[in-house]
């Protein structure tokens, strides 16, 4: 029976992707299996020595400590993509906010106190105040083409926007997905030169974090309009707050609420909304589901972003072995030697590595006794060992 805790709210159809004779599925437990969480922060919290896998139901893992769990054998698996139509629709949706001054002039309205007649007088003559501009035609920079980058680039495409986007790591299958309408820039500044709209679809890293900052401000576009849906950091807050009251830049929609900003008249900022759609949470739920069952079950790693990717079939053997260890040489050797000492014979070895890590992956046609285990365990640069029996499940 694998034990799965829940640190957050997880929608009821990404759980029931656990079978109940299989699984306890619980908030609160003891010695759980895995951990899935959505927003939970996990730094300087006690996690248990039982727990093989955390699964965040969405993409962004800020809120857990990768590094430490690396260290201890745990893969942290994510959701990218899942959650990427909605975040799509609310970049498209805070474009058209930005370029028609919905928002004031819904609250300019809200405001009025006139009776119907005088009403309609007042909003004729004050209406001017809010003339905005179409998107078509307009050009639109795009940095980050990962899932949701791709999907807002395809999106303006389809609006008559003229796109530019940067990406010097995108994906085979992401470029496979891009409308060839699309013009890939060389540089960061390529996009920031030319844009009306600039879009942020980046992880916050060290290399991203003030990505924009006052020189790469200084080569914007007088009246451009900055949308960061990504991560909260990408942009140097007080750098912005600057541009916006020189007129640099005409609107900021943001999701990262700050107090700097949060108020000022050119700044639209929501409550952290990429994701909160019903079909969203779902999506997430299930797909992250399905992801920490496949690694428990079978030991197979999907989205996981500090272990490398395996693709691995049910276990139909008699045993499997999953080996965590440090990625060093001579480890798949040393592994090998202690099964062949027994006369266990290998029907089939999958060996990843990803940074500091490496994974392997064991197929044994005859079971294996505790003690062959425990001489793999204490072998130097062994992290973690799990001994994974068919359960001839689908």
């Amino acid at each position: 029976m694998f034990k799965i805790q829940t640190l957050n709210t997880i929608a009821t159809v990404g759980l029931d992707q656990f079978p109940r004779d299989l699984y306890e599925v619980a908030s609160e437990l003891q010695h759980p299996d895995a951990i899935l969480v959505r927003s939970q922060v996990l730094h300087g919290t006690d996690i248990p020595g039982s727990v093989k896998a955390i699964g965040r139901a969405g993409a962004g893992t800020n809120n857990i400590p990768i590094s430490m769990l690396t260290q201890r054998g745990i893969p942290v698996f994510n959701t990218p993509g899942a959650n990427a139509n909605a975040v799509r629709e609310l970049v498209i949706a805070g474009m058209l906010l930005a370029s028609r001054n919905i928002c004031q002039a819904w609250n300019y309205v809200s405001h009025l106190k006139s009776d119907d007649a005088e009403l309609d007088r007042e909003i004729e003559k004050n209406k001017k105040q809010f003339v905005g501009f179409e998107l078509m035609g307009k050009k639109l920079g795009i940095i980050g083409l990962g899932s949701v980058g791709v999907k807002v680039a395809n999106a303006a495409v389809s609006l008559g926007m003229n796109v530019i986007g940067y990406d010097p790591t995108i994906t085979v299958n992401r470029a496979w997905e891009l409308s060839a309408n699309v013009r890939q820039a060389t540089s960061i500044d390529d996009v920031l030169i030319e844009s009306d709209f600039v879009s942020f679809h980046v992880p916050l890293t060290d290399a991203t974090r003030h990505m924009i900052n006052v020189s790469r401000m200084q080569r914007m576009k007088r009246g451009v309009v900055l949308l960061n849906f990504a991560r909260d950091g990408i942009i140097d807050d007080r750098v912005l707050a600057d541009a916006l009251n020189e007129n640099k830049v005409s609107a900021y929609v943001t999701d990262f609420p700050c107090s700097l900003l949060k108020n000022h008249p050119k700044v639209i900022s929501l409550p952290h909304l990429g994701a909160s759609t019903k079909e969203a949470e779902e999506n997430c739920a299930v797909m992250i589901a399905k992801q920490v069952r496949s690694y428990l079950e079978f030991g197979a790693i999907t989205n996981a972003v500090n272990f490398p990717a395996v693709e691995v079939s049910p276990n139909n053997t008699t045993a499997r072995l999953a080996i965590v260890n440090k990625n060093i040489p001579n480890m798949v050797a040393q592994i090998s030697s202690k099964l062949a000492a027994q006369d266990l014979n290998i029907v089939s070895l999958v060996n990843k590595s990803l940074g500091e890590i490496a994974y392997t992956l064991i197929d044994l046609n005859t079971d294996v006794n505790g003690g062959v285990l425990d001489e793999i365990a204490h072998i130097e640069g062994v992290v973690q060992l799990r001994r994974l029996r068919a359960l001839n499940r689908q």
